[in-house]
C-alpha cells in the first residue's frame, strides 16, 4: 500500500468522523428545540402583605327620634339640620298660654285645701271644744233639773207629765255632748275631718304637680348631647304625641360598620388596622381598627357585621350613612418566600400544593407547605429554596424535557416577561438545558 493510498484512507476516516459529529450536534440542536419553552421564575425573599376591600358605612353610637309628649301648636323651632345641641337644649317650643293657666287653676285649688286644713287644726278644733264643753254644760244643767223634777213629784208638787219632759231634755243634752264630742275628735290629728282634709290637699297638689309638668313638655328638650340629623317640624303645626319631630345622633365616638362575607370571617379580627377612604374625598384617607365582630351571621346574606372605630378625631366631612371603601390589613410577612399561585399545581389542603421546578433541563415536581395566601401569591414554608425557578402555568408533565423562559414577578403585580437580553436568555435555556 503506497502513501498515497494511505492517506486518502486517513482524509475519508476524518471526513467521516466531522460527518458524524456534525450529525449527533445536529440531532442535539433538532432536539433541544423541539422541547417546549415554558416560564419560569426564580424565587426570591420579599414582602407579603394580605388585605381585604369591602364597602362601609358611617354610624353612631345610637340614633333617636324626638318628639312631643303633649299636643300643642309649635311656637318656635329653635335648632335646625346639622346643629350640635347640648344635654337639656330646647329643640322645640310649644304655646304654653293654656297650660300656664292649667297650672294657675291648680294652685289655686291646692291654696283652699290648705286654707280649708289650717282652718281645722286652729278655729274648727277650737269651735269644737267649745260646742263640747257647752253639751257637757247643758247635760248636768238637764240632769241636775231631772233630780229636782223628781224630788217635787214624789212630793206631789209637779205631775208625772212634768218629769217626762225633763227626762227627755236630759236625753237631748247627752245626744248633744256626743255630738260634740264627735266633732271635736274629727278635729283631732287623726280625726276624719282632718284626713278628708289632708287627702283633698294632696290631691291638689298633685294636680299643680301635673299641671306644671304639662307647662315643662311643651319644651321639647335634647335628651342628651347629640347632632341634629333630621327636622320634620315648622312654627304653626300642631303637633301630637308619637309623631317624630327630629332625629338627632347622640353624641359618642364615631364608628363604621361593614357587611363582610363570612368566608372571609377567619381572616378578621378585632384591633387590625385599616384604611378608610371616602369616593368623594379620595385624597383624604384616614386610618381605623377593627372594633368588634358580630357573634352571628346573617342567614339570608351570608354575611358577618364587622364595626370599625377611627384611630383619630373624625374627618369633618364625615357624614351619617356615608359610604366608605375600608381595606383591612390582615396579615403581614416583612421577609417571606413568595410565589404566584399560578405557579401551583395541585393542592390537598390550603396549606399543602405541589409545582415543578426546573432541574437540569427537565421539570422535576416539589411538594410544598404554604403559609400566608393573598389573592395572587403565597408563602412557601417547605419545599423550595431561594433561587429555585419555578414553573409558571406550564401544562408540561413532570419529567419532561424544558427549554425555560425567565419572566419577572412581584407580589401584587402581574406577571411579566421579563426585559432580559438575547445573551440572558440563552445562558438561562443553556444552563438549564443541558
Amino acid at each position: 500500500m503506497n502513501l498515497a493510498h494511505t492517506l486518502s484512507l486517513k482524509r475519508g476516516w476524518i471526513w467521516m468522523g466531522v460527518v458524524a459529529v456534525i450529525a449527533v450536534a445536529a440531532g442535539a440542536a433538532w432536539f433541544v428545540q423541539k422541547s417546549p419553552r415554558v416560564d419560569v421564575l426564580e424565587l426570591r425573599y420579599a414582602p407579603l402583605l394580605r388585605t381585604l376591600q369591602f364597602s362601609a358605612r358611617v354610624a353612631t353610637l345610637s340614633r333617636v327620634d324626638v318628639g312631643s309628649t303633649v299636643t300643642g301648636r309649635v311656637a318656635q323651632v329653635r335648632v335646625a339640620e346639622g346643629a350640635q345641641v347640648r344635654q337639656g337644649d330646647v329643640l322645640v317650643q310649644l304655646e304654653t298660654e293654656e297650660l300656664r293657666a292649667a297650672v294657675t287653676q291648680a294652685l289655686a285649688s291646692e291654696r283652699q285645701a290648705q286654707a280649708r286644713m289650717a282652718g281645722l287644726r286652729s278655729t274648727g278644733r277650737t269651735a269644737a271644744q267649745a260646742g263640747l264643753a257647752q253639751a257637757d254644760s247643758t247635760l248636768k244643767a238637764a240632769e241636775a233639773e231631772l233630780a229636782r223634777t223628781q224630788q217635787l213629784v214624789a212630793q206631789g208638787f209637779l205631775s208625772d207629765a212634768r218629769l217626762d219632759e225633763v227626762r227627755r231634755a236630759v236625753e237631748v243634752a247627752r245626744a248633744q255632748q256626743a255630738g260634740a264630742r264627735a266633732q271635736t275628735q274629727a278635729n283631732a290629728d287623726a280625726g276624719t275631718d282632718v284626713a278628708q282634709a289632708q287627702a283633698q290637699l294632696a290631691l291638689a297638689s298633685a294636680a299643680t304637680a301635673a299641671a306644671r309638668a304639662r307647662l315643662a313638655q311643651a319644651a321639647v328638650l335634647a335628651p342628651t348631647d347629640a347632632r341634629v340629623l333630621t327636622r320634620d317640624v315648622e312654627p304653626g303645626q300642631i303637633v301630637q304625641p308619637g309623631k317624630a319631630l327630629m332625629s338627632l345622633a347622640l353624641a359618642g365616638p364615631t364608628q363604621l360598620t361593614a357587611q363582610v362575607d363570612e368566608r372571609f370571617l377567619d381572616q378578621l379580627q378585632p384591633g387590625q388596622k385599616a384604611a378608610v377612604v371616602a369616593d368623594a374625598f379620595a385624597d383624604q384617607r384616614f386610618a381605623a381598627r377593627v372594633l368588634s365582630i358580630a357573634p352571628a351571621v346573617d342567614a339570608q346574606r351570608g354575611a358577618i357585621e364587622v364595626k370599625f372605630a377611627l384611630e383619630q378625631q373624625a374627618p369633618a366631612f364625615l357624614r351619617e350613612d356615608m359610604t366608605l371603601s375600608v381595606e383591612v390589613e390582615t396579615g403581614r410577612r416583612e421577609r417571606a418566600l413568595v410565589l404566584p399561585l399560578s405557579a401551583l399545581r395541585s393542592q390537598a389542603s390550603p396549606t399543602t400544593a405541589t409545582v415543578l421546578v426546573a432541574d437540569a433541563g427537565r421539570a422535576q415536581e416539589r411538594k410544598l407547605r404554604l403559609g400566608l395566601r393573598t389573592l395572587d401569591a403565597a408563602e412557601v414554608l417547605e419545599g423550595l429554596a431561594e433561587g429555585d425557578a419555578v414553573l409558571l402555568g406550564s401544562s408540561v408533565p413532570a419529567g419532561a424535557r424544558i427549554r425555560a423562559r425567565a419572566v419577572a414577578w412581584a407580589p401584587g403585580q402581574p406577571v411579566a416577561r421579563a426585559a432580559a437580553t438575547s445573551e440572558a436568555g440563552s445562558a438561562m435555556s443553556n444552563a438549564i438545558g443541558r
